[in-house]
């Protein structure tokens, strides 16, 4: 807002969906989980064509995403969180920013999201936070070939902990203009 960019987030899995003409929350399942399963030799052999089947569905999913992503970054000048768009657009050199906080203040804010209070203990929501970002790093490293969070990737690391979010917003735009 503070730049006048537009903001893409959950629109890239929107668009994504109806290019594929999947759920959004298949789509959402496909691109927040681990990209490629490996299964012990004995199990493998038994599930092989529908593995298969789901490794290339999975690609195919990325691969649309990037189309998407891509088209998003041509339209306009745009902020796009994560779904290696780091990597995707780095032929438009764009700024990379990594953002990160400290387990508490990911606590924090998630049990602020929550619709009703007390809905999971802390020790859930830390171990969930803990899978989405496990999860995060294995679709990044996948597709990326890099190492998700690591800083050489990323113009800025911000670590959120403990900062006002309207402060910094205003303190990166100012930055990037």
């Amino acid at each position: 807002e503070k730049l006048g960019y537009a903001f893409y987030d959950k629109e890239i899995i929107t668009e994504t969906a109806k290019r594929t003409s999947l759920s959004e929350d298949y789509v959402k399942q496909i691109l927040e989980n681990n990209p490629y399963e490996v299964f012990h030799v004995s199990v493998a052999h038994s599930f092989a064509s529908t593995q298969a089947y789901n490794v290339h569905q999975k690609h195919n999913v990325f691969a649309m995403q990037k189309k998407v992503i891509k088209e998003m970054a041509e339209k306009s000048n745009c902020v796009i969180v994560g779904r290696c768009s780091d990597y995707l657009l780095k032929d438009y050199n764009p700024y990379k920013i990594f953002v990160y906080a400290d387990m508490e203040s990911k606590l924090v804010r998630c049990k602020n999201r929550l619709k009703t209070p007390n809905e999971f203990s802390d020790r859930q929501i830390k171990r969930n936070i803990k899978r989405i970002d496990r999860n995060r790093a294995k679709y990044y490293n996948f597709y990326t070939g890099q190492k998700w969070g690591n800083r050489l990737n990323y113009d800025i690391c911000v670590n959120t902990t403990g900062l006002d979010f309207d402060k910094l917003a205003t303190h990166l735009a100012d930055m990037l203009k």
